[in-house]
């Protein structure tokens, strides 16, 4: 059994998809500190050709509490009209759209909500099966390392392979876990380019422009380049 643990992200890029499809079991690390600046709350679209941040604000965010104390703000409308004005010719406009603005509008304003839907409703959108877990919701010592916090989650769900984003590699040892029962993986994505409307293709946006532009099975593709290591 194999599992990946990562901060609930809005709507991330194809590498944070692709961590969630190569374990059977995710885990949205909810109560671990907010991190301002970085992706929960945000990320790029193409605008006219070119990466453009959009974000969904977050009343009152600070570092010094944890994600799962947080709200996001109910006002999207500014939000969706860019997604609709960049995205209405492209070709799978309408059935992407329906599923971002669900996720945006969502009467459940809790932040791991909402980002786990923007997770949830993709791998359903390709009728891809996951199973999700919150780690605010599991029994787990919170006070131990970073690391051993990891091993211990991974033990609740019963995995012996635990597989971490690439930001992990300086931080984690793969003998450290192995001693613990536990083997542990990086995941790099191999994916290449796809048709955008821009003439020069922009890595690293949103997977909302990956739906975007490609079929489900286009996508599912995508989602298969990727290695362990």
């Amino acid at each position: 059994m194999s599992c990946a643990i990562m901060q609930p992200y809005l709507f991330p890029y194809l590498g944070y998809y692709q961590l969630v499809y190569s374990v059977g079991n995710f885990v949205f690390y909810d109560d671990v500190n907010f991190i301002k600046r970085g992706y929960i709350n945000r990320n790029n679209i193409l605008v006219n050709g070119r990466a453009q941040r959009f974000t969904i604000p977050v009343p009152g965010a600070t570092q010094n509490e944890k994600i799962n104390t947080f709200e996001f703000s109910s006002d999207v409308r500014k939000v969706l009209k860019t997604i609709q004005q960049s995205y209405k010719k492209a070709p799978y406009f309408q059935s992407v759209y329906v599923l971002i603005e669900e996720v945006l509008t969502s009467p459940n304003r809790s932040v791991p909500y909402i980002c786990q839907l923007s997770i949830q409703k993709v791998f359903d959108y390709l009728g891809l099966d996951r199973n999700y877990f919150i780690s605010s919701q599991l029994d787990y010592k919170r006070e131990m390392s970073a690391a051993d916090k990891l091993i211990a989650i991974s033990k609740k769900l019963g995995c012996t392979l635990y597989v971490n984003s690439p930001g992990g590699i300086g931080l984690y040892q793969k003998d450290y876990f192995k001693e613990r029962d536990i083997e542990l993986s990086f995941i790099k994505m191999t994916a290449g380019e796809y048709a955008q409307s821009s003439n020069e293709f922009v890595p690293y946006l949103s997977m909302i422009d990956v739906l975007m532009w490609n079929s489900k099975e286009e996508v599912k593709q995508l989602l298969d380049q990727y290695e362990l290591f």
